[in-house]
């Protein structure tokens, strides 16, 4: 399905990785932004709101305002980017997630209905991962991008969730941990002793 971009936010601080570059850490052999990208490798466009790296030679870079200002700002780069009529929002430190993974958050979300009717919207504004805690993964779904631009238009909060929550996704449950982002050293040992 390429009816679909993919927008990925590379830009954060990773303080809790004692500063390193999150994205660029390497996990079974890649670093964990082009894992992000394999599994969007049927995505109409890939744009990365992050600094510019290599590797990701297909990618459209933007960057926040700030810099590492976090994910709305980043979130309102991107999507000035999105031309398709769906768009899967995601981390760059999702090292789990595959293009199955995605294809089902598409599914799910409603992409590529054929029963409704010329301009009718239908079905829920996106999809997200829900963690082994039951934890709605707002960095890890698939989303409307009319809904979510005029929901991002309106917002003037800095949390995901308070922009994203009321769209009311679907909550999707997937084996493995698609959802798995890795924010700590203990995090990358998890993902690295199953790779």
């Amino acid at each position: 399905m390429n009816g679909y971009d993919a927008l990925v936010l590379a830009g954060g601080r990773a303080s809790r990785l004692g500063g390193r570059d999150k994205p660029g850490v390497v996990v079974g052999g890649l670093p964990m932004i082009e894992r992000v990208a394999a599994a969007v490798a049927d995505a109409a466009r890939l744009i990365v709101v992050g600094p510019p790296r290599p590797g990701l030679g297909r990618a459209v870079f933007r960057r926040e305002d700030p810099p590492g200002g976090g994910p709305i700002p980043a979130l309102r780069a991107g999507i000035a980017e999105v031309t398709a009529p769906w768009v899967a929002l995601l981390a760059a430190d999702l090292p789990l997630l595959t293009a199955e993974h995605v294809s089902a958050l598409l599914g799910a979300a409603g992409a590529g209905r054929t029963d409704l009717m010329p301009g009718e919207r239908g079905g829920p504004g996106g999809a997200v991962l829900v963690d082994d805690e039951g934890r709605l993964q707002w960095l890890a779904g698939a989303w409307r991008t009319a809904a979510l631009a005029e929901a991002l238009a309106g917002y003037e909060g800095q949390s995901l969730r308070g922009l994203l929550a009321p769209l009311d996704p679907v909550p999707l449950r997937l084996a493995g941990e698609p959802w798995f982002d890795c924010d700590t050293l203990d995090d990358l040992e998890h993902v690295r002793s199953g790779s």
